[in-house]
């Protein structure tokens, strides 16, 4: 698309990774932090669309979207020309301090297109770990009351707040503590077999009957933190009828229901938020990633009579940025105009392939998701998660073009730009056949 139009993908023309990749990768390892999680040697130098080319020239087809942020594609024309507009007129002046049209005209966007009817306010942040942390400083002034809950599988960011939060994956906190205090963890409702079903009735019993009996009086919490759909936890579905319940929990205690949308919000589900879904009204939406095609940008999107901290309470040099925030006018006007409409169809012909392929090997199973934001788990003989596995796919695929990310214990994600083509989803399923076909004999040979 766009740029690599005319180009066949994927396209390798080097072994992986190619010879200017290994002298970046060597730098590399010399220079920078071994606190990221790097999966593949993919060193890259140009994007366009869902078309990622590497400093060798080879050429992939590109399923995390920077792990979900791309929305609109790399390098969208339409996206670029407002970036470069933008930044030949103002680059930065403090939205903390000042007042520019494109801060404002972002935060009247956001509020048009936030769920329910009760007016809402906007406060912008660099990142979705930054968002979580503003949303929860302002459940806690705003309710007077200390305690947070939160879900296991739950991933909300790293830093200390955020990292508190989350409850995904050990190395997340491992060698952290103390966390932040007050916080507590409850069961997420999935049915997809990884942990045997939680329905949503049990779940919302066991904050009810459990936490609020047991733990957490309910008149000291001040907030419930959710992601309608699980991100780095396995791209799980909340139940709609579960959320409805959380609401209607919240609304029974006094508590604020706070939707982490940093990866699940700006169409990748096929609507602009996921929470729509269920019919559902936030106190605080939470929002990043997407929002602005790439730039950084996060966002909390509250109910105006919630957002009442005073001035100084919180602020953010670079949130609001106006390059970052004509860029996400530019990505939201694309979205409303075609590309939510495609995430949904694509989404769907995604799912279709991936059925498909459950039907044919046993080590894929529990096929979940909304839109451009799916999933499948690796399994063993006995249905049981099989991390091993998954990562031998993921590798496999990165070595036939294909850029895929895990999630969860032995997941699969699958979360494309969304202007992703149909000739697309098709050649991502027949690379992951092939794929499947090649690891998954020799993994159980391995045992």
């Amino acid at each position: 698309m766009w740029q690599f139009d005319k180009e066949k993908v994927p396209h390798l023309r080097t072994p992986l990774p190619g010879p200017n990749a290994r002298r970046l990768l060597e730098r590399d390892t010399a220079f920078v932090s071994p606190s990221y999680t790097r999966v593949y040697p993919l060193v890259v130098d140009q994007g366009s669309g869902a078309v990622i080319r590497d400093v060798d020239g080879n050429l992939f087809l590109d399923f995390t979207a920077g792990i979900a942020v791309c929305t609109t594609g790399h390098c969208h024309p339409h996206v670029v020309a407002a970036i470069r507009d933008q930044a030949g007129k103002l680059v930065h002046m403090s939205g903390t301090d000042f007042y520019y049209a494109p801060q404002i005209d972002l935060a009247d966007k956001l509020v048009s297109l936030a769920p329910g009817a009760t007016p809402k306010k906007v406060f912008f942040s660099n990142s979705g770990a930054e968002a979580i942390e503003a949303a929860l400083k302002l459940s806690r002034h705003h309710t007077r009351r200390s305690r947070v809950v939160a879900f296991f599988g739950g991933f909300h960011g790293r830093t200390y707040g955020a990292m508190s939060l989350s409850a995904s994956k050990l190395p997340h906190r491992r060698g952290f503590s103390p966390l932040v205090p007050d916080i507590h963890h409850v069961p997420f409702p999935r049915n997809c077999g990884e942990c045997g079903p939680l329905s949503a009735c049990a779940c919302l019993n066991e904050i009810e009957d459990g936490l609020f009996r047991r733990t957490a009086p309910p008149d000291e919490v001040a907030a419930i933190f959710v992601e309608p759909v699980q991100g780095e936890g396995g791209y799980h579905v909340a139940p709609f009828e579960f959320l409805r319940g959380l609401r209607a929990l919240c609304d029974r205690h006094g508590i604020l229901l706070v939707l982490d949308e940093v990866q699940s919000g700006m169409g990748r589900t096929g609507k602009m938020f996921a929470v729509e879904h269920a019919g559902v009204e936030a106190d605080i939406i939470c929002l990043a990633k997407g929002v602005a095609s790439g730039l950084p940008l996060g966002a909390i999107v509250a109910k105006a009579n919630v957002m009442d901290w005073p001035p100084g309470s919180h602020a953010s040099t670079f949130g609001g940025n106006p390059v970052a925030c004509r860029a996400a006018l530019a990505t939201i006007e694309l979205l409303e105009r075609e590309y939510m409409a495609n995430a949904e169809a694509r989404g769907h012909q995604l799912r279709d392939g991936l059925h498909d392929l459950t039907d044919k090997h046993d080590c894929l199973a529990h096929v979940r998701g909304l839109g451009l934001m799916t999933a499948v788990d690796v399994v063993t003989e006995t249905g049981e998660p099989d991390p091993k596995s998954r990562e031998a796919i993921v590798q496999a695929a990165f070595q036939r073009g294909l850029l895929l990310l895990g999630c969860g214990e032995s997941g699969v994600r699958f979360c494309p730009p969304l202007c992703v083509t149909d000739e697309q989803i098709a050649k991502c399923l027949e690379i992951l056949g092939e794929v499947v076909a090649q690891v998954a004999p020799a993994v159980a040979d391995a045992r």
